[in-house]
Parts: structure tokens; C-alpha cells; sequence
């Protein structure tokens, strides 16, 4: 049978819920089959009075209300990694795009993960987000070497050496102006981690975003060498089993053609797999980008590997 369970929200971790659930009889006592929930909730209690129990449904129709727990990942909103260039680039779509995608975040109360930078597209979605849903939603995570908290006269070197470091790679995008202890102002771009190394700064941004809820995954704007090598290690960690998430291009002016060009010939080549080829995921528009991780389906092609702890 099908019930409603009457929905009257505590505003707790403990809440009533809406939902259809089928009820059935075992050992143990009494089952609550929620399908939407994919799980069951024993009512042993009922065990004792069973008859009574569905005298009170069938006779009386007794609205039925359980307290159930929610679990983590009904309440934690998703987290999604954004990979991007610290330099601006040459057209201003790339930081219009960096905007409306912060935006797109604060629409479905996503919290960003990226890698800490302050300047260009880096600093642009991290700056949007922070104004609209506040520092809570953002965390930078940077290694240690690529901070640089700044005297006056570095500020100045800092600034001066930022249009030569456009096109250099990820590297000079890092240098960081002084404000907070770590250089970097939380009440502008959220919550700092500074980790001691490149691995370990992929490592806790793939965690973070693991621990998010539905929706969580990686999503890349434009950027250089550095942003590539974040893109195909989140894809290859995808194909060999790591994570089950979405990894998304929002490829923004054709900006990510070649490196879809290059994976179409992969496959056709015999190098990659054609379901695996179907891991990169391209979004053409900001408004594409959740619809694609929401959706995500991982690839029949994946490796079925234990990776234990890792």
C-alpha cells in the first residue's frame, strides 16, 4: 500500500517528511519501505500491536507521522570544484561567464571549492559567490609556495608582473595580495586552506567535494597548463574508479574545442574507451552546467578498482 506521511517541518535534523512508502509485515515487526529515501525504517515498537495499528489506518485513517533522521546527504548541499585560470584572458566572456556561473551556485546553494587565487577567473567566482550566499559558501585551497604575503613593495612587484604572467601558467596567477593572515580576506573569498603541496591541495579539493550532496562534482571555466592537469586527473581518476562524479567543461567560445577534438580522436584511435570517452562531460552554457552534474550518469566503462582509503 501507498501512504503520504504528513510533512511538518522542525526545522531540526529530525523532521517529518513527505514521501511514499510501503508498509509490510516480517520478522521484527514492521516495515517502512520509503523508495524515495531508497531505504527502511524497523518500527519495532508497532510489533506488539500490529493489529491495532492497521485497524487505525484502515477504520480511523490516522494520519501517520514519522520522525526520521535525515540523513547526510539529504541535507548537505552539493560542493562543486571550479578549475580555472587566475588571469582574466583576453575576451571579457571568460569573466562574465565566471560571474553568472557564481550565480547559477547561488541559485542552487551550491558551495564552491577552488584553488584559492584572488585575481582573474579564480578571484572572479569566488568574490560573486561570496557577496551572494556569503564566506560560508567558498573554500580556497592553495599550497604554501604559491602564497606570497606581500610588503608594499611586493604588492607592487605583484602588480606589475601580472600582465606578463597572463600566458605563463598557473604558477604567477598565485602570487597573493596581503590583508588577512594568509593574504587572502575571507569577508571577500571565503574560508583559506594553505596545504603544503600541489597533491595535497587536489587530494582535499576531490575530498571536499566528495563529501558534498547531490550535484557535487568538478567543473572547469578557461585557464592554462595548470587548469588542463586539473581537468584530465579528475577525468582519469573518474575512468580508474577514485570518484563517480561528474567532470564538466564549460567549454565558453569553443575556448575547450581542441582538448573535445582530442578525446573524440582518443576514442576513435582505440585509446580511450567510447563509454569512457563520455566522462568529460561539455556544457555550452552557464545554465547547462548543474542540469549536467545533477544528471551525471558514470561510465559502464570504469574501472572496478579498490582504492581502500585513498
Amino acid at each position: 500500500w501507498q501512504w503520504i506521511l504528513q510533512n511538518d517541518s522542525l526545522g531540526k535534523l529530525e523532521s517529518t517528511l513527505t514521501l511514499y512508502f510501503a508498509i509490510s509485515y516480517r520478522s521484527g515487526g514492521i516495515w517502512v519501505s520509503a523508495s524515495s529515501l531508497s531505504c527502511q525504517y524497523s518500527l519495532k515498537s508497532f510489533q506488539d500491536s500490529f493489529q491495532d495499528f492497521f485497524q487505525d489506518i484502515f477504520l480511523y485513517k490516522t494520519k501517520l507521522q514519522f520522525y526520521v533522521k535525515m540523513t547526510d546527504m539529504e541535507t548537505k548541499p552539493a560542493v562543486v570544484c571550479v578549475f580555472c585560470g587566475s588571469v582574466p584572458g583576453n575576451s571579457p566572456v571568460h569573466m562574465e561567464t565566471a560571474r553568472a556561473l557564481a550565480e547559477e551556485f547561488h541559485k542552487h546553494n551550491v558551495q564552491l571549492v577552488y584553488g584559492g587565487g584572488t585575481t582573474g577567473l579564480m578571484g572572479e567566482v569566488a568574490r560573486t559567490l561570496v557577496s551572494l550566499s556569503g564566506p560560508k559558501a567558498v573554500h580556497g585551497i592553495i599550497p604554501r609556495a604559491l602564497v606570497k604575503v606581500a610588503t608594499v613593495s611586493g604588492m607592487r612587484e605583484h602588480k606589475e608582473g601580472q600582465t606578463s604572467a597572463e600566458g605563463t601558467g598557473k604558477a604567477a596567477e598565485r602570487v597573493i595580495d596581503a590583508a588577512d593572515a594568509n593574504g587572502i580576506p575571507e569577508s571577500e573569498y571565503g574560508l583559506t586552506t594553505i596545504v603544503p603541496d600541489m597533491h595535497t591541495r587536489k587530494r582535499m579539493m576531490a575530498e571536499k567535494v566528495l563529501e558534498g550532496g547531490p550535484g557535487s562534482g568538478f567543473v572547469s571555466l578557461a585557464g592554462g597548463f595548470g587548469t588542463i592537469e586539473e581537468v584530465m586527473e579528475m577525468t582519469t581518476w573518474n575512468q580508474l574508479g577514485i570518484h563517480k562524479v561528474a567532470v564538466v567543461l564549460l567549454n565558453i567560445n569553443g575556448y575547450w574545442d581542441g582538448l573535445l577534438a582530442w578525446v573524440r580522436n582518443a576514442v576513435k584511435e582505440g585509446y580511450i574507451s567510447s563509454s569512457n570517452g563520455e566522462i568529460l562531460a561539455e556544457a555550452k552554457e552557464v545554465s547547462e552546467v548543474w542540469p549536467k552534474l545533477v544528471a551525471y550518469q558514470v561510465s559502464n566503462g570504469r574501472m572496478q578498482l579498490n582504492w581502500g582509503e585513498e
